[in-house]
């Protein structure tokens, strides 16, 4: 059965991949976030390549180095669970710096690492500039331009890819604090950058609509803070399993295919006051001025409204020889809304863990299923979540200004705009 409307590739002819999370080192980061955990969450959800977040902290890499042994090229395996998923070393970092007319930059990065002496290299370079300590998301600043040289230099096997690079506040072309194209941020580096973030506000349909991205392999990360959110975006890679196998996949923008997050979903979707409960469509903001009407404070500009800013195609335009993107609402949420329970009571999180013993690793399940032969396995109204799922048929209050998005699979949600299920309007 297609998911979306799209056929996928084989199971076996892919591996799964989400390739920017965090570690408990992290702030508001959960204290579960450590390797053992990562493993086995990671494998309960069929993820084959996992990354490990935050190496450029120094406890965590220490730790990274006691618990990861070598497995294919590029990547490793927890010591203690041999079989089970392979880890990317990765970072992200923040630079705030000035450059150009705005004076605030702050701009967002995760980067690959091929290798744990690479890394340790990538650390030596970065003490000097900046506290590591601190944060497992460390800040310095100087331009993001400079650190690509500084990364390129190291080693050419380095991956660069600005980070959720619509978010208003910490991103490439972030409305507040951003630039208006690849170029105008990294000047002579710009050619070292082949991959974007979408962030979990924005698909690829969304960012398809700039002709100036077309170039760049568009992935999609979990930039998970807590193991129950792994996987909630993430990409497929066409075998073999390898850290150059990726990185090739990256620069000739050849992904089978990307897992997201429905963008309606995420925080920074739409425009608005949170402060005020003020949630508006880009038409809406314009047509008040971009101030909120209850308190008169500028809105938060959301990303759908700075997409809208940038792009010279049309809503639905779709590239040639781009990667399909399958939407997707986690296992753990469809079973929620299907027995009428939230997401952290034990009810769904027992349901969660028979379906998985009996049906199969949860991206199997939401994927590659045949939903006939779940029948006598899943509950029919949770047979009937993931049906819904895989056909688009959803009702979503966008998110706005911090405030995350509702999706209803079974009802439709009160919301400030007229709303319908997503397969008719997206579909």
């Amino acid at each position: 059965m297609p998911v979306n409307n799209i056929s996928l590739p084989p199971r076996e002819k892919i591996f799964l991949a989400d390739l920017h999370i965090h570690s408990r080192y992290s702030r508001a980061t959960s204290k579960e976030m450590s390797i053992p955990v990562l493993a086995k969450v990671a494998f309960s959800k069929g993820l084959d390549v996992i990354a490990t977040g935050d190496f450029t902290h120094p406890e965590y890499f220490s730790e990274l180095k006691q618990l990861l042994e070598p497995a294919e090229e590029g990547l490793y395996v927890f010591r203690d669970f041999t079989e089970g998923p392979r880890f990317i070393l990765s970072a992200e970092v923040s630079n705030i710096f000035s450059q150009g007319p705005k004076k605030n930059r702050r701009v967002h990065t995760v980067i690959l690492a091929p290798s744990l002496e690479v890394a340790a290299e990538i650390n030596r370079a970065l003490a000097p500039l900046g506290n590591l300590e601190a944060d497992g998301r460390p800040v310095f600043g100087f331009p993001v331009k400079d650190l690509v040289k500084l990364l390129r230099h190291i080693s050419p096997e380095i991956i660069i890819i600005p980070a959720h690079v619509w978010t208003p506040w910490y991103s490439l072309f972030g409305a507040f604090s951003g630039f208006d194209s690849v170029e105008e941020c990294f000047e002579e580096e710009s050619s070292y950058i082949y991959a974007l973030e979408t962030g979990l506000s924005s698909d690829p349909p969304m960012n398809w609509r700039l002709s100036s991205l077309d170039r760049f392999a568009l992935v999609s990360n979990s930039d998970a803070h807590s193991p129950a959110k792994l996987g909630r975006e993430a990409n497929a890679f066409f075998r073999p399993l390898s850290y150059s196998q990726l990185q090739r996949a990256l620069k000739e923008d050849r992904l089978a295919f990307t897992i997201e997050f429905f963008p309606e979903e995420g925080k920074y979707h739409f425009d608005g006051h949170r402060t005020c409960g003020v949630l508006f469509s880009p038409e809406e903001t314009r047509r008040h001025g971009g101030k909120c009407p209850v308190c008169g404070e500028p809105l938060t500009v959301g990303v759908m409204h700075r997409v809208e800013e940038l792009a010279d195609r049309p809503p639905g335009f779709i590239p040639s020889q781009k990667p399909p993107a399958v939407h997707l609402v986690p296992l753990l949420e469809i079973i929620s809304e299907a027995l009428g329970k939230g997401v952290q009571s034990q009810i769904v999180k027992r349901t969660y863990q028979q379906l998985l013993e009996l049906g199969g690793k949860e991206f199997d399940l939401l994927l590659y299923a045949d939903l006939e032969e779940l029948k006598e396995i899943l509950p029919s109204k949770v047979l009937e979540g993931i049906r819904r799922v895989r056909e688009g048929k959803l009702y979503i209050r966008p998110g706005y200004d911090g405030v995350y998005g509702r999706i209803s699979i079974f009802s439709e949600e009160k919301s400030p705009e007229p709303s319908q299920p997503r397969q008719q309007s997206l579909f």
